[in-house]
């Protein structure tokens, strides 16, 4: 690879964030000019340029110099094994937006092993939206497995479940936790949890080679409550008890410490470890977010992160 002077490799970064924003956040190019303060010939210029320079495929092929910086600040500040930091567009509350397209990749990696895994995933958007940039591949040698139910408490299904979603488009072997997200009642939830296919897919998980999971955040309004798997009573309740995020169900305060009782005493989603005994990738971006991500990093929840520049510039503060 041809060496390039200083000043080339700061308008190839340039370049490549105008490419990002205009193929994979969608702006136009007077957006872009805006957000980078330049001109929209100078934008314009920029997009042809990450085109010409082969940085532009179906994903940005260009390590941005300094959200590398930022991921190896943040693998050294929590004591991660691993960090990616996306591009971002500030001015976005698509909760998946650039991070999804590093998941799926990272998803990519582990299923072109051809010797067989087990790969257990949470749910989510940010997980519903990486499961969508999966390349098809032929993958009948691995197997992917639930870590969450997929049930409310009116028997409906998740609408961000995604076990069913990659198993078509990997071709593998998908084995879901057909149990209530959080049950009615610690009775219930142990006899669902009893069932011998739970039991087994359970230890499936259990003994996966690496998860990745979406990191769900405690406030007015999180995917817990607006998906209908706890009610306005239950979520006063984990805030009034210190709640500040929650993974796959299991809430936790602002040190990582899970809530005792409460609706962890009824989830019946799989029990991680703290630390985790294989790799767990987190996936999640964003200020409503930022308190829930940095519980999970203090308490061990997980061993990998994927976010974006925003973000993990804010968990460096």
């Amino acid at each position: 690879m041809a060496k390039h002077t200083k000043n080339e490799r700061v308008r190839l970064d340039d370049a490549a964030r105008a490419g990002w924003l205009y193929y994979v956040a969608q702006n136009n190019q007077d957006e872009i000019a805006e957000k980078m303060g330049i001109s929209r010939q100078s934008a314009q210029r920029l997009v042809s340029l990450a085109m010409r320079e082969r940085l532009i495929k179906v994903r940005l092929d260009h390590p941005i110099a300094s959200c590398m910086a930022l991921a190896q600040q943040v693998i050294d500040r929590y004591g991660l094994e691993d960090c990616q930091v996306t591009l971002a567009d500030p001015s976005s509350d698509d909760p998946a937006l650039g991070i999804a397209q590093v998941a799926a990749a990272e998803m990519e990696k582990y299923l072109k092993s051809k010797s067989p895994i087990v790969m257990a995933l949470g749910t989510g958007r940010e997980m519903r939206e990486a499961v969508k940039q999966l390349a098809p591949m032929n993958c009948p040698q691995h197997k992917i497995v639930s870590l969450v139910g997929n049930l409310a408490p009116d028997g409906s299904a998740s609408l961000n479940d995604v076990i069913m979603r990659i198993g078509d488009v990997v071709n593998a072997p998908r084995y879901p936790l057909a149990v209530p997200v959080v049950a009615t009642s610690v009775k219930e939830r142990d006899t669902v949890c009893a069932l011998q296919p739970i039991r087994r897919n359970i230890a499936r998980a259990q003994a996966a080679d690496v998860a990745f999971v979406g990191i769900g955040e405690l406030n007015e309004a999180p995917p817990l409550l607006t998906d209908g798997f706890i009610t306005q009573r239950e979520l006063e309740a984990l805030i009034d008890s210190g709640g500040a995020g929650e993974i796959i169900g299991w809430a936790y305060d602002e040190n990582g410490k899970q809530i005792k009782g409460q609706t962890n005493a009824r989830v019946a989603s799989v029990p991680l470890s703290q630390p985790p005994v294989f790799p767990i990738i987190g996936v999640a971006r964003g200020a409503n977010k930022l308190r829930a991500i940095r519980a999970a990093l203090t308490g061990r929840w997980i061993t990998g992160l994927i976010t974006d520049e925003t973000t993990a510039r804010a968990l460096l503060e």
